[in-house]
């Protein structure tokens, strides 16, 4: 019975020293991680704090010189509102937005 209990003591430390020792193995790489941006790209704290000389227009793409941006700017922010719908245009989309409606809860209806 003794010699049992310490086969299974010698047993158990065995098996612990030997799973530890295959865990280290395993769980060192020399491989670099992978998580992180490469060493090149630039971060971002860096690229918040450079002035911008170059722009593009926000409505076709063109480069913009700093002065025309500014100037579009201006106009993006003082041109008038769009127009007005006809009364007759009005009432066809919310018809048309009731029926839409309307063909959620009563599917099998023909409008």
């Amino acid at each position: 019975m003794r010699r049992q209990k310490t086969h299974k003591a010698v047993l158990l430390i065995l098996l612990t020293t030997l799973s530890s020792i295959l865990v280290q193995l395993f769980a060192y790489h020399k491989t670099s991680v992978i998580a992180l941006p490469p060493n090149i790209d630039i971060p971002e704290e860096i690229l918040r704090t450079e002035v911008i000389i170059e722009a593009r227009s926000p409505i076709d793409g063109k480069s913009l010189t700093p002065a025309e941006y500014a100037q579009l700017q201006d106009q993006l922010k003082t041109r008038p509102y769009p127009p007005k719908l006809s009364p007759k245009v009005r009432e066809t989309v919310f018809l048309l937005r009731l029926r839409k409606i309307l063909k959620t809860f009563f599917p099998f209806v023909n409008f």
